[in-house]
Formats: C-alpha cells, sequence, structure tokens
C-alpha cells in the first residue's frame, strides 16, 4: 500500500481477459515507452493454453495527471484493440469515495471509521447511513455526515430512493457495516459502483434470526466471517475475504458474538482496504486478490 503523501505519480494498472502469449511485455511495452518505472507486479492465470489472465501493476510516472489521457490511447489501442483485454488505469493519490451503510451494530463501522481516521484505511467517507438513529452522535464525532432514512416493511423503495438520492454521483463503493436489511436488485443497477456486505460464516447453516444461539446449540468449533461482493442474489456475492477462530464448548453465547464481531471487524476492513487499494479483481461469481 502506497500512503497518500507518497502516491503521487504513483498509478495502478489492472488488466484481465483471456490468457494469450505477449500480455506481460506488451503492458511493460507501453509503460516503458511512456517513461514509467514499474515497482510492483503480480499476475495470475487460470490456465495457460486457454484460461483467464489477471494483472496488477504499480508503477511511478513524473506528472502522471498530465500524461494519463496519452496513456489511455496507447493502453485502448494496445490492450484492448490488439489483445482483446480490458484495463483500468488508476492515479493512486485520489482516494475512494467509500458510503456506509450500518442499523444499530457499531463495531464494524466504528472499526472502519477508527482505522480510516488513523490512515490505516485509505479512502474518504462523505457520509454514513442508517435505518435507526442510535449511531449519529459516535458517527459525528469523527466529522462524518450521517443521515437518518428508515425503512418501513411495506415501503422499502421510498427508503431506497431517498439513500440513492444521497449517494449517486457522490461515492466509489457503498460498505454495508452489518446493516440489517436487503439490498434490492434495482438499487444495485441504480447506484452502478461495487457493494461490499459482511456477515457471519454459518450461512447457510444458521441463517436468519438468532444464529449464535443456534450455533451453540450444534456445538460449533469455529466462528468466521466473510466479506463479499453484493448481488442480487443475497449472500451469494464474489468473495473477498474470509477468517475464522476457534470456539469451545466452554464460550456461552455471548462469547461466541464477541468473538464473531472481532472476526467480522478484521475480514470486513482487509476487504475495504484491498478493494480500496485496487488488489481485487472480480471475475464472474470468484475474485482474485493481489
Amino acid at each position: 500500500m502506497i500512503g497518500n503523501s507518497a502516491a503521487e505519480d504513483y498509478g495502478r494498472l489492472i488488466v484481465q481477459g483471456a490468457d494469450r502469449p505477449g500480455i506481460v511485455s506488451t503492458v511493460s511495452s507501453v509503460l516503458a515507452e511512456q517513461g514509467a518505472n514499474i515497482v510492483a507486479l503480480d499476475q495470475s492465470s487460470s490456465d495457460p493454453s486457454s484460461g483467464r489472465f489477471f494483472q496488477r501493476t504499480v508503477f511511478h510516472l513524473a506528472g502522471l495527471s498530465a500524461h494519463l489521457g496519452e496513456l489511455n490511447r496507447a493502453l485502448e489501442q494496445r490492450l484492448t484493440d490488439d489483445l482483446g483485454l480490458t484495463y483500468r488505469l488508476v492515479e493512486a493519490k485520489r482516494r475512494k469515495r467509500v458510503a456506509i451503510f450500518v442499523s444499530k451494530a457499531d463495531h464494524c463501522l466504528l472499526d472502519l471509521l477508527w482505522r480510516q481516521r488513523r490512515g490505516e484505511l485509505l479512502m474518504n467517507v462523505p457520509m454514513v447511513i442508517s435505518n435507526h438513529p442510535d449511531l449519529g452522535d459516535d458517527v459525528r464525532q469523527f466529522g462524518i455526515p450521517f443521515f437518518h432514512v428508515p425503512v418501513a416493511k411495506d415501503d422499502k423503495a421510498s427508503a431506497e430512493k431517498e439513500q440513492l438520492n444521497l449517494l449517486k454521483g457522490n461515492v466509489d463503493l457503498l460498505v454495508l457495516a452489518r446493516y440489517m436489511q436487503i439490498i434490492s436488485g434495482d438499487f444495485l443497477d441504480e447506484l452502478d459502483v461495487p457493494v461490499i456486505n459482511i456477515h457471519h460464516s454459518f450461512l447457510p447453516a444458521f441463517m436468519g434470526a438468532g444464529p449464535y444461539q443456534r450455533a451453540k446449540e450444534r456445538g460449533v468449533k469455529l466462528v468466521g466471517a466473510t466479506a463479499h461482493y453484493v448481488t442480487e442474489d443475497l449472500d451469494e456475492g464474489p468473495i473477498i475475504e474470509q477468517d475464522v477462530i476457534r470456539v469451545s464448548h466452554q464460550e456461552s453465547v455471548r462469547d461466541l458474538q464477541r468473538k464473531g464481531a472481532d472476526v467480522e471487524r478484521l475480514v470486513l476492513s482487509r476487504a475495504v482496504a484491498w478493494h480500496c487499494d485496487d488488489r481485487v479483481i472480480r471475475d464472474g461469481t470468484t475474485t482474485v486478490v493481489f
């Protein structure tokens, strides 16, 4: 990760598509011809003969902002037109704008805001939106606007319309930090930015209300969390990060909940950090994480 103070003139190039000979050399050649120096490069192929290719390149180019147009034209011709690849070119200095949805549980929300304030998450948080007013004072202590948008059971569409009015054009990523509402497909289509969710890893065995009580009753030995991109199919989006911690029969339901919250914080912060650093490449129902 490049700190914000050192991000000037650094770029990230994310490339993906059908694997074939010459991709790495073409990327290197284009960057070298533009005067860029590659400082980090990660690549992966699902199959060298007929698979999918993924590459993340970090480079330095003096006066990068002024060279973006020329560099984009060269990449478009050499990567897209000649090789049939897709790519994203990102200036490292431009922090992603990350909005957060939350309900009443504060552990994931406050962890993200604390890490952002400490400089551990290189992002800007333009707003926090909640269907409950409970966490408003906590959020405002970070100097971040808090919006209470109630969600009525029989009229979720009105709440989503109000949320979209706040979000559209103002965010690059939406994080559901234990937001206990289902996001509709229409909302995702209209928002048109990635959405990351966090949940316990008891799914699908203990879905719905009271998962820790039922897990305790079944004698689980692992408590975990999963961070994934949100799709219209509930909790079935591409997974970004997961982790677990061991538990025993001696621990109460409250102990399981506390340990689960600890894992959720870590897993979500990693997923958000990697996304903001352009380390996650989506490929259908899966992800490649560099």
